[in-house]
């Protein structure tokens, strides 16, 4: 009889064990209750309003639209039209690639700067190092020292508002044909910490980074993570911070002005509270819990045997 009563609180905490460390399917899903349908594909596109992350209305024809996140901050919405390609925008402290190519050598050569060449010294006529252009880093003020035509305002453009930009302003020195200008931001990173696989910094070759895709090179959450309040840090280009609070479980997060992240922001997992709970234990403590878990399963296996 004593068998049989022992047995029965062994498995009941065994139950109460593996419930309490399940977590429900809404905590962990991504792009939950997604309509796929033909019919709200088309009211979509009809609609002039879309929803926020906060279940608020605010028109998509608004370029400078703002809601409140958790932290009760302002957050600009940068997508202007969220059926268009993103286009990231030049910030202060942005390096930029700018090459000028034409038929035209000596014309083009002045506004492409190459880096010094390094000598071995003993002989001047052999290099060490393959000649390289240089980058113009964007001072605080959003400008850059371009060739011949000095300060130019390039904050808050995008490469494509650069590149007409300079077209523009080189047309009179081509005169056979207009040149090709290339431009790349080649500091384009993020960094993510917290509830990840591989915390980091992560590089992008393409000018745009979606949370995802960070999160992708970040290795995904780990069990632990908490898909509901994933913060991300932003430094605007007056040097002021934002808090933009994202809740990967909600399919509206491709409306939020923080899905398409922007150079040098910061993403953090928060924690869930079972790996809060657990940070209050130290070794030994976890071991012995471990241990008695493991002790538990054992003494269940050979009361069922000896039965």
């Amino acid at each position: 009889m004593y068998l049989k009563k022992t047995k029965l609180y062994v498995i009941l905490l065994l139950n109460v064990f593996l419930i309490y460390s399940c977590a429900p399917v809404k905590d962990i899903a991504y792009f939950q209750k997604v309509d796929t349908s033909v019919k709200a594909q088309k009211h979509q596109k009809k609609s002039k309003k879309t929803v926020n992350l906060r279940g608020e209305q605010y028109p998509t024809e608004s370029a400078n639209q703002d809601f409140t996140d958790d932290n009760s901050a302002s957050v600009s919405n940068t997508q202007s039209n969220l059926t268009s390609l993103y286009q990231a925008h030049i910030k202060p402290k942005d390096m930029l690639s700018i090459t000028v190519v034409s038929s035209e050598p000596e014309a083009s050569r002045i506004y492409n700067l190459v880096m010094p060449q390094i000598s071995d010294g003993s002989n001047q006529n052999i290099l060490q190092s393959q000649p390289a252009l240089q980058t113009y880093l964007v001072d605080n003020e959003g400008y850059i020292d371009f060739p011949v035509f000095g300060k130019i305002k390039v904050e808050g453009l995008t490469r494509s508002d650069l590149e007409t930009l300079l077209h523009k302003k080189l047309a009179s020195a081509f005169s056979k044909e207009s040149p090709i200008i290339t431009i790349r931001i080649t500091n384009y990173s993020v960094n993510v910490l917290g509830e990840v696989q591989r915390p980091g910094r992560f590089e992008t070759s393409n000018d745009r980074l979606t949370i995802f895709e960070a999160l992708a090179l970040a290795g995904d959450l780990t069990i632990y993570g908490k898909r509901d309040n994933v913060k991300v840090l932003r430094e605007k280009a007056d040097g002021t911070k934002q808090y933009i609070t994202l809740n990967l479980n909600d399919k509206n997060i491709i409306y939020s002005p923080a899905y398409y992240l922007e150079q040098n922001d910061v993403v953090y997992v928060e924690p869930n509270k079972s790996k809060a709970k657990s940070a209050n234990f130290g070794a030994a403590e976890t071991f012995g819990i471990s241990s008695l878990s493991v002790l538990l399963t054992l003494t269940s296996i050979i009361l069922t045997v000896f039965k």
